[in-house]
């Protein structure tokens, strides 16, 4: 197939790029620049992706994550628009323009296909994220003129606290009720792994919380303010909260070296490195940590996030919070870890931090397991059957 790429600077593109070609298809490519455009109603985009549509005549579009300006031109010209999103939660999903049925969406997260199946939308299906193990195999410290890394603990992703400040001053804003009843939501919410139920359960505070920090539904938006305000502001507040205190936990007794673009972050015996790039230095960091924690964005329900996909592609070692899906496709215990709380986090990082044998056949069986059925040739294959 010829297909038609539309390029912007997203995580995986390298990966996704490559298994297009290795299966045997030819790429052309569609430059995006998601920071620059509007990514809904763009007449600029949609005048260009006009004229190369016409110029180029792919049998396929394809984009990571999904544009509504996009799909506006794949329906007037009668093409197919495949898109795979990577993270959740993602805005333009809930664009009208996602029943048009010229798109083929994928999504990451059981849960979240099930929400629109049960709506009514078919064209959302489900497709579990990937990891390429042979690029990720021929990473090497030497290969890219970086030092050896050596780690015990490692969190490579953001800590969201850029985000503080909106959600601060909403519950100064608030009624005492309101904020009393949150507070009490998102403390029951951190004890809970695999289940979230915040967006659920925000219909008694939800206009106390419209009132003092308004949040407008675009046109064409099918989202409800309590997704809006669930999935944006309470549940990257709660992943602040969990993702800082455990760190601080698994710190007591050890280091825990941090990669994340806030290079202010300080705690204690914690080793803040700042950002590193996704493609070449976050693999080295993977490969060289004993252990590599995942800690789920609360807003990803049931999904496997691509941090952990990344980590076991890379023959990492990975110890996780639960999410259900990994049940679906990995053994706990022989392909990854996960911890159910504060404390079983902290007792299982003393227990493979001294278990190295059986530590490194947890990750060889990860990695081998993602090499066998988790690539992106895998899922490339999968998407274009469909």
């Amino acid at each position: 197939m010829k297909i038609l790429f539309v390029e912007w600077d997203s995580f995986g593109r390298v990966d996704i790029k490559e298994a297009f070609t290795a299966e045997g298809h030819e790429l052309v490519f569609f430059p995006f620049d998601v920071k620059e455009a509007d990514l809904r109603h763009d007449q600029e985009i949609e005048d260009r992706l006009h004229s190369t549509l016409r110029k180029e005549t792919p049998d396929a579009v394809f984009s990571i994550d999904f544009f509504p300006v996009i799909s506006k031109v794949c329906r007037r010209e009668n093409i197919r628009y495949i898109s795979w999103i990577y993270d959740w939660p993602h805005v333009l999903l809930y664009s009208a323009t996602v029943i048009f049925p010229c798109n083929v969406i994928y999504v990451f997260d059981k849960e979240v296909y099930q929400e629109f199946r049960n709506a009514g939308i078919t064209t959302v299906h489900y497709m579990p994220l990937a990891a390429n193990t042979k690029r990720l195999d021929a990473i090497t410290a030497d290969a890219v003129g970086t030092p050896s890394f050596a780690y015990d603990i490692s969190f490579v992703g953001s800590l969201y606290v850029e985000k503080i400040n909106v959600f601060d001053k909403m519950m100064s804003l608030i009624p005492d009720y309101a904020k009393g009843y949150l507070e009490g939501l998102m403390a029951s919410q951190l004890k809970i792994q695999g289940y979230n139920f915040i967006q659920d359960l925000l219909a008694p505070v939800i206009q106390d919380l419209y009132r003092v920090f308004p949040i407008e539904i675009t046109p064409d938006g099918l989202e409800t303010l309590e997704h809006h305000y669930a999935q944006y502001v309470i549940n990257r507040r709660i992943t602040t909260i969990e993702r800082m205190d455990l760190l601080e936990a698994a710190a007591r007794n050890h280091t825990v070296d941090l990669f994340t673009h806030v290079k202010e972050v300080e705690m204690p015996n914690v080793r803040n490195h700042g950002s590193v790039n996704y493609d070449y230095k976050m693999p080295l960091i993977f490969k060289q940590s004993k252990i590599n924690l995942n800690i789920t964005l609360r807003s990803i329900k049931s999904g496997i996030p691509l941090r952990a996909m990344d980590i076991m592609g890379c023959g990492g070692f990975l110890l996780s919070n639960y999410q259900n899906e990994f049940l679906d496709f990995f053994v706990p215990g022989e392909d990854f870890v996960f911890y159910e709380s504060k404390e079983d986090l902290v007792q299982k990082i003393d227990y493979y931090l001294l278990h190295e044998e059986e530590r490194q056949a947890v990750a060889r069986n990860g990695h081998d397991k993602v090499a066998a059925a988790h690539t992106y040739r895998h899922r490339i294959r999968e998407m274009l059957d469909l």
